[in-house]
């Protein structure tokens, strides 16, 4: 083999390595986003935490509605999600609990590597289902207290496990408050400014659970409380990646650009362990929250 030739192999295996990888890293992420009961308003919220990962063109977003309160067996038993068929499933779901079947799948999703996001009060559901609880680290009402674990809260940028009795979950007024980024290294937050506004929200407070594998991002300080809530956390489970965050009640929260960005690169962790998703040239600052009508 000549020079030129051996150039010329080397130059095409160079650019078929490139191409491979950039159809990896270009390939979307399919996403499974879980809604049908809520005691929010999730005909409201879907379509806007839908929009926030379809604007970036990472994702593929499919939606699975589940039968209503209330409805036959009939219903739910037609209701089987495939969760296998995504690299994520994004809970804004808080209701009856799932069919055996389906809460066994999911388990098992998880566990075998599936990324999970939990968004606001999908982290109220499922008190009785302990691999669930397990998922997300904390959650609250629904009849939660000390007996579902500790009390989880950041002191001098530490996690503190507080098993005192006491309810978990609870919130005081709507209102912005400023997110306190304690891990700017993490793929989720990097670059990400250490104090910024979110806007107008629940802050939960007093959120309980088993608390395993739990890494807390960024947290805000409760008026409510007077302690530093959770608003990021990652969690392992299994071989499966999990973002967890409490914020996101409303319509008019979910346009917040932190919440978006927050949403974005966690999402896109969960499902592959690494964020190439970049922060917006336009950042909330620690005196002003910025919202995209």
């Amino acid at each position: 083999m000549n020079k030129r030739t051996f150039l010329q192999l080397a130059a095409a295996v160079t650019l078929g390595f490139s191409l491979t990888s950039f159809g990896q890293e270009s390939k979307p992420i399919r996403v499974l986003l879980v809604d049908g009961q809520n005691n929010h308003s999730w005909k409201a919220t879907t379509p806007l935490l839908k929009q926030a990962l379809d604007s970036t063109g990472r994702f593929n977003v499919e939606v699975s509605t589940t039968p209503p309160q209330g409805a036959p067996a009939d219903a739910w038993a037609a209701w089987k999600p495939v969760f296998t068929s995504y690299d994520v499933v994004l809970s804004n779901y808080n209701g009856q609990l799932w069919p055996d079947a389906v809460r066994t799948d999911f388990e098992k999703y998880v566990e075998n590597g599936g990324g999970f996001v939990c968004v606001h009060a999908a982290d109220n559901s499922f008190p009785e289902w302990l691999a669930y609880n397990r998922m997300i680290g904390i959650g609250g009402w629904n009849g939660r207290t000390e007996k579902s674990g500790p009390y989880l809260y950041i002191k001098d940028g530490e996690s503190v496990r507080d098993l005192s009795p006491g309810a978990g979950g609870s919130h005081g007024d709507q209102h912005e408050f400023v997110v306190e980024v304690i891990d700017q290294k993490h793929p989720i937050t990097a670059g990400m400014p250490p104090h910024w506004k979110h806007a107008k929200d629940e802050l939960y407070d007093s959120l309980r659970g088993p608390a395993e594998n739990v890494k807390v991002l960024a947290y805000a300080h409760s008026p409510r409380s007077g302690r530093n809530e959770p608003m990021m956390m990652v969690i392992d489970y299994g071989k499966g990646r999990v973002f967890h965050t409490p914020m996101g009640h409303a319509d008019y929260t979910l346009k917040c650009v932190g919440f978006q960005s927050t949403l974005q690169r966690g999402t896109e962790w969960a499902a592959t362990g690494k964020v190439t998703i970049p922060l917006p040239k336009e950042f909330p600052t620690a005196e002003a929250a910025l919202s995209r009508e």
